[in-house]
């Protein structure tokens, strides 16, 4: 007997979906997978005979890098992601944030976008685990060896109070000057 799988039925739809396509009877192209000689069995693959349309996107998905997913579904458990077209990922609860209390999954919406890092990249199963806390946790060990050292008893805060407060100081002072020219080019216009 030869027996094709759900999962190899289609690259792009779920086996109970591609197997409305067929019908008893119906004669297709297959490739054998496997072959049980003791039990009379073989495996068959229909997507197999194509090329896996996502196969270059999930070569381009490397474990560490940092991707822009946007949320398509809330669980209890986490929230799945879309990370790019066809391919989705999952961040569990306890890698929703570094602070505990920032992993409620309800404080996240679908279409929220999300940056994470992606911790695995299974291509058999299709599957990417993502992490919002792994990429918290690089992005403060990069600010304590930029800024300072977290035995200093300094807060990321303190570390970076006096980079923000400047930052805000120059703002206003340009918006200062913006308001200056804007009051001169009306003077200007009413002369």
């Amino acid at each position: 007997d030869g027996l094709v799988h759900y999962s190899d039925i289609s690259w792009t739809e779920p086996g109970e979906a591609a197997i409305k396509h067929y019908k008893k009877g119906d004669r297709v192209k297959a490739k054998i997978l496997a072959m049980d000689v003791d039990k009379e069995r073989i495996s068959l693959g229909i997507k197999q005979l194509e090329h896996d349309p996502l196969e270059n996107e999930f070569a381009d998905l490397k474990k560490g890098a940092t991707v822009t997913c946007e949320i398509v579904e809330v669980q209890d458990d986490g929230v799945v992601v879309k990370i790019t077209d066809g391919i989705t990922g999952f961040i569990k609860k306890a890698d929703l944030s570094r602070e505990r209390q920032e992993q409620r999954t309800s404080r996240f919406a679908v279409g929220d976008r999300v940056d994470a890092k992606i911790t695995a990249v299974d291509r058999g199963t299709r599957s990417v685990k993502v992490s919002v806390k792994a990429l918290e946790m690089d992005e403060h060990k990069k600010a304590i060896e930029t800024y300072g050292s977290s035995d200093s008893g300094a807060t990321l805060g303190d570390i970076l109070g006096a980079a923000l407060n400047e930052a805000k100081t120059e703002g206003k002072a340009k918006a200062k000057k913006k308001a200056k020219t804007d009051e001169d080019e009306e003077e200007e216009d009413e002369a």
